[in-house]
């Protein structure tokens, strides 16, 4: 058992630099210098208030689909489409919160959660045909991921607008936006939504390390044959474990509708805090602890990145390519762990 902590937190820590090494060999072989460029990625993620807070708004959505991804692979499922999820979700949040005139104590949360059931429906949807079809889970949320683009992109310009590209931008009853976060932050776009992130880390926490549902939803990940002979639904529990998922990564787009946009418009593409999530679930070894380490990381590299080429020269896209680097070490964390372990055995 110790091994195995040891692992988890050895291994993502050898992926990060090994990434971090080949892009600055890669920055050095471009001609610029890779002490100045990792300087200027510091100082752009965390070098005062304002920086800290848009790495913390980064690292708002990006904990809750590390969080997606991460509750599906405790169940040995391979949920790729929390984009999709995302969309739903940022939707049904921008829908809510322009469709109604409430209280924010009720109109706020209402928001949340119809994010959440709009995220754990588009989940359900490959949870249900894996269950009973034997439908691979990845061919139907790649496909999903679509459909929820495109779907998204055709309401907001005939149902929630009159052929506009952007919706109007929600009420103060259902924003998420905090002007004493704001002020904390130099008037960042920092929001309410970090404390919901951490708030469904420690769900996720709860759910995997101290319920029966996690006990069967992990055993059903290592072996559905024998959590059946045992009486467990492995029926059940695929679906139910997609369905959170999708409900995580839908609050996830909730946070972008409700806090840092506080709209939704037609995307021409996706965001990519879905396919991100899955770097931070791995990175993360899939629990909640190590996903909000992972997704502060991420964010940091984002936020950091932009201001790489004005203080370091350092081009869009080579800090592209360098975030990329990481991004496969990180998912090749797998044979890191496999090389550490033959080396121990030669060792013996």
């Amino acid at each position: 058992m110790a091994t195995n902590r040891l692992f988890n937190i050895l291994v993502p820590v050898i992926s990060v630099l090994l990434g971090l090494i080949a892009g600055g060999i890669l920055m050095l072989g471009f001609g610029y210098n890779p002490i100045q460029g990792y300087i200027a990625l510091w100082q752009g993620a965390f070098g005062d208030r304002y920086f800290i807070g848009e790495t913390l708004r980064q690292v708002t959505p990006l904990i809750l689909t590390g969080l997606a991804v991460a509750f599906a692979f405790r169940a040995n499922l391979f949920n790729i489409g929390a984009e999709g999820q995302v969309f739903v979700g940022w939707l049904a949040a921008v829908w809510v919160g322009l469709a109604f005139d409430l209280p924010t104590i009720i109109h706020l949360p209402l928001a949340v959660i119809v994010a959440a059931v709009a995220g754990a429906i588009w989940g359900f949807i490959p949870g249900l045909l894996k269950a009973t079809r034997g439908v691979h889970e990845v061919i139907v949320t790649i496909m999903l991921n679509y459909t929820a683009l495109y779907s998204a992109n055709a309401i907001v310009r005939h149902v929630l607008t009159d052929n506009r590209d952007s919706t109007e931008i929600v009420p103060d009853s259902a924003s998420l936006s905090s002007e004493w976060l704001q002020s904390l932050t130099d008037f960042s776009r920092l929001h309410y939504g970090i404390l919901i992130a951490l708030f469904v880390a420690v769900i996720m926490w709860f759910i995997i390390e101290r319920t029966t549902l996690g006990y069967e939803l992990k055993s059903v990940g290592f072996n559905p044959d024998a959590s059946k002979y045992a009486g467990m639904n492995v029926k059940r529990n695929i679906i139910l474990s997609m369905v959170i998922s999708g409900a995580f990564a839908g609050l996830a787009g909730a946070m972008e509708g409700l806090g840092t946009f506080g709209y939704m418009s037609v995307q021409s593409g996706f965001t990519n805090l879905g396919f991100d999530g899955i770097a931070v679930a791995l990175l993360g070894a899939n629990t909640a602890p190590g996903v909000v380490i992972a997704a502060l990381l991420f964010g940091g590299l984002k936020v950091g990145a932009l201001n790489m080429p004005t203080q370091a020269g350092v081009p869009n896209e080579l800090v592209d390519i360098i975030i990329a680097l990481i991004i496969f070490f990180v998912a090749s964390s797998y044979l890191i762990r496999w090389i550490i372990l033959r080396f121990k055995k030669e060792e013996k």
